[in-house]
């Protein structure tokens, strides 16, 4: 500052001017200090950083780069080199030296934060490429992290601009505690639940759940601090708090698909008029269907050697023993089941009689499918279903239905 002082003295125009000519001089080369310091930060280091990131064998550290994080933090450069060099040019300016200090300070301070913040967002992002993430999604946390970050920057900011130490406003914000829990009720009670999901694996991205009382039946997209995005299967997406997946229950369907198996539970009602005995004709007919020739055989003799061991008189049915043509059925369809390539041997296959009702007769189905995916699903209960309604009338049986039109049109003709 002297030699810029006497430099300028040799100007005589500047008579009288030459330290305040001096002072200028030494700020417009510290701005072009900054700008280099800039350049060579943002041009420079990072640029050589985010090849060296590319160049590596892993691709998860490519993320720094595309989310800039590095570029965040070059730009402290320029308020280095000014808060370095500022009280320099300002010594004699003491009110001006500590504005600059502390406007540099300030901008030091918000260059940091966003400096955290795309770090922990660099770090979420790769987090989400391990399997881990989908059992154990930390996003809550993250945004937990996000808002004590951008808070503690506010409060130094804060401090620094009334002159007054950061311990001071966090000592004040005691008495101003019920407040706080008010205002950040939610994010606060979305804290709890969602440690209480993770910890408890209740709900992972990726799992399909259903909340009918919000409408919801789809995938979970996210798992934030306050809310829960779901993608229904109709492609509309609906988001509820975090808290209520605690609070109210909800079907999640994430067991099915780890066990390799979906659940088809229906019912066939037969009608109860074309249940009967069968008869020798029948018992022919049916000894002709592969996947109970067998079963016709042992039940003929299993039944013969009883008849004859209690003397059974079958002059008339309802003496001793003998098939139905419903129990043939229940035992065609479940040996079908068990030969089907695409249902599971291990998971339960049930084929069972409930209780006969004004439908009839339900001859309930209770399998499993090895397809979870939900188009594959569904094709597969229908092709099975789709036989089974066919293969009724092969047993003397008929399907229950309500009349239609056409029923009563057949009786007035």
């Amino acid at each position: 500052m002297n030699a810029l002082t006497e430099f300028f003295t040799q100007f005589e125009i500047l008579d009288g001017y030459a330290p305040m000519a001096a002072v200028v001089a030494a700020l417009l080369g510290i701005v072009l200090l900054a700008i280099v310091a800039n350049i060579i930060a943002k041009y420079g280091i990072v640029a050589l950083i985010n090849r060296l990131l590319k160049k590596s064998t892993s691709q998860r550290d490519d993320v720094f780069a595309q989310r800039k994080v590095f570029e965040r933090l070059s730009q402290l450069a320029p308020a280095l080199v000014i808060y370095a060099l500022a009280p320099l040019a300002l010594g004699d300016y003491p009110a001006a030296e500590s504005f600059v200090d502390k406007l540099s300070v300030i901008y030091m301070v918000v260059i940091g934060v966003l400096f955290v913040d795309a770090l922990i967002n660099a770090g979420l992002e790769i987090y989400g490429t391990y399997r881990v993430s989908k059992d154990f999604p930390i996003n809550s946390f993250t945004q937990i992290a996000k808002l004590a970050i951008y808070f503690l920057g506010f409060i130094t900011v804060l401090s620094l601009i009334l002159g007054q130490s950061p311990l001071t406003f966090l000592a004040g914000l005691g008495a101003l505690t019920a407040v706080l829990m008010l205002v950040f009720k939610d994010p606060i009670l979305g804290l709890v639940a969602g440690i209480q999901l993770s910890a408890n694996r209740m709900v992972a991205v990726g799992d399909w759940i259903e909340m009918p009382q919000f409408g919801v039946d789809g995938d979970v997209m996210e798992i934030a601090l306050t809310t829960v995005k779901i993608r229904n299967f109709d492609k509309t997406i609906t988001t509820v708090p975090t808290q209520s997946l605690i609070s109210d229950s909800f079907k999640n369907w994430r067991g099915m698909q780890e066990t390799g198996g979906r659940r088809i539970k229906r019912s066939i009602y037969l009608d109860l008029s074309s249940i009967r005995f069968c008869d020798e004709e029948m018992l022919k007919r049916f000894s002709k269907i592969q996947y109970i020739a067998d079963y016709v055989q042992e039940k003929r003799l299993e039944i013969g050697e009883f008849n004859k061991a209690a003397n059974a008189d079958l002059s008339t049915l309802v003496n001793g023993r003998h098939l139905t043509n419903v129990g043939t059925f229940r035992a065609y369809v479940e040996a079908y089941l068990r030969n089907h390539p695409k249902i599971s041997k291990s998971l339960t296959l049930l084929i069972r009689q409930l209780q006969p009702t004004e439908h009839g007769l339900p001859i309930e189905i209770y399998v499993f499918s090895l397809e979870t995916d939900w188009l594959i699903y569904e094709s597969i209960q229908a092709d099975i279903f789709d036989h089974i309604l066919a293969a009724v009338p092969e047993f003397d049986l008929r399907v229950f239905q309500h009349p239609t039109g056409g029923d009563f049109q057949q009786l007035t003709t």
